[in-house]
């Protein structure tokens, strides 16, 4: 019963209240990062050094009023944003944030399910949000967010096409679909598969930054063409479920990228006895670091690199990654025979 039952809804009771918190603070870094950037303060009024900013936030979307315009399909302009994050929340069923911790006297998992295809799990589920882009868009009847949610579709589609490339390659590599088996994979090869697929990696956070939508890729909500984005004629709860959806994924992207690329929970060099002591820091301490530093890196791009014309950002797609992906493919395939293993 409770290995069933009780360990599970614990567990994603846990993820999604992380989630949810780090979501709210991710927003509070990425704008002190992006005061520091620019030599100001950003938000300094609510708390301590703008602490509890987020808090405030939180609340002020939850008393605005909720606009639905007249000539909107209600239905589908109310379930577009539950479109966009339910498929980003239930990804993370098959993130392992760490190889074990000790609850009720039992070894617990840190993934809430090790599931033997779990990198084509999260490929299908990534891919259902940006259905709900495109209703939120059609559904609003409005010219501005129709063309985001067109532009969002093409591009979503495209660089879609260069990641799950890139995962191939990681799979040839590792020899299995199974997260905690790739992580595994990297420990019995003695180096994180980042050294092993630079290629693969360098494609994968180019194509996670178009994925969810982030600068230099932001054309589906670029304010200066289409006002706002697919987004444009929501307010309050609704249009928080997409601005707390783009965070969401910028994680999922972030938590994948450790886990295939950077040894997942592992220290570095994790066969090297003269870091045996590395050990002593939690698992889901390594995990946590690593997922923070490739976020990071997210929010520097958008204070440091200027926004792709849309020609521009499918040409990249079409004609670069995904050919560089394929090549990649073809010569992992060669020096695994090469090799023979």
């Amino acid at each position: 019963m409770i290995d069933l039952i009780v360990i599970p809804l614990l567990q994603i009771v846990f993820v999604l209240t992380g989630v949810l918190i780090v979501v709210m603070y991710l927003v509070l870094l990425e704008r002190k990062i992006q005061a520091w950037v620019q030599v100001r303060f950003g938000p300094m009024r609510v708390g301590p050094h703008g602490i509890l900013q987020p808090v405030a936030d939180v609340l002020k979307l939850f008393v605005k009023e909720d606009i639905t315009p007249v000539k909107a399909d209600k239905w589908i302009y109310t379930a577009a944003p539950i479109i966009v994050l339910v498929p980003a929340l239930i990804a993370f069923a098959v993130i392992p944030f760490g190889s074990s911790v000790s609850l009720f006297g039992k070894k617990i998992s840190l993934a809430i399910a090790d599931v033997n295809v779990g990198l084509l799990y999260i490929v299908a589920v990534a891919s259902l949000g940006v259905y709900g882009i495109i209703l939120g868009g059609w559904s609003s009847n409005s010219k501005y967010p129709l063309l985001a949610s067109l532009r969002a579709s093409a591009q979503l589609v495209s660089y879609e096409v260069a990641v799950t490339l890139t995962f191939v390659s990681v799979i040839l590599s590792a020899g299995t679909l199974s997260m905690v088996g790739i992580v595994n994979a990297q420990y019995n090869s003695g180096v994180w598969f980042l050294f092993v697929q630079p290629v693969a990696f360098v494609i994968y956070m180019i194509g996670g930054l178009a994925e969810t939508n982030r600068s230099p890729f932001d054309l589906p909500e670029a304010e200066s063409e289409l006002v706002g984005g697919f987004h444009t004629e929501y307010s309050g709860m609704r249009f928080a479920l997409f601005f707390l959806a783009e965070y969401t994924n910028m994680i999922i992207v972030s938590s994948v990228a450790t886990t295939l690329f950077f040894g997942g929970w592992l220290p570095p060099f994790p066969n090297l006895k003269a870091l045996a002591f590395l050990y002593y820091v939690p698992s889901w301490i390594w995990f946590t670091l690593k997922t923070f530093l490739i976020l990071y890196l997210f929010l520097w791009i958008r204070a440091t690199l200027p926004r792709y014309r849309y020609d521009q950002l499918m040409r990249v797609g079409w004609k670069v990654l995904i050919p560089l992906a394929l090549a990649n493919i073809v010569v992992t395939g060669v020096v695994k025979v090469l090799l023979g293993r």
